[in-house]
């Protein structure tokens, strides 16, 4: 097997799928799931934070104004998901040459 074909089994085992990100998206977004799966750990751990405190703090009334910032967070991530995954790939094929 020659680099070129072991670079493109490479980049095809770890490219990412919009399908699977919008998947992860609808289902876990509030999670942060699909930002885990590309690879944007710190905020997709701020999401998670954020929805802990707002559930946590809804009977103030303060986390009602926490969940819509994160409910706005995600669906904003919905429109930008397609440039993300196009963007990792892009640099993963980069890396494989």
């Amino acid at each position: 097997m020659n680099d070129t074909s072991r670079n493109m089994m490479m980049y095809d085992a770890q490219k990412k799928s919009v399908g699977v990100a919008f998947a992860l998206w609808f289902f876990l977004g509030t999670l942060g799931a699909h930002r885990f799966y590309t690879g944007r750990t710190v905020t997709a751990i701020a999401q998670i934070v954020l929805m802990l405190m707002g559930a946590a703090t809804l009977w103030l009334g303060v986390g009602a104004f926490i969940l819509i910032g994160v409910g706005i967070w995600v669906l904003v991530d919905a429109f930008m998901l397609p440039g993300v995954i196009r963007r990792y790939n892009v640099a993963l094929a980069s890396r494989f040459g």
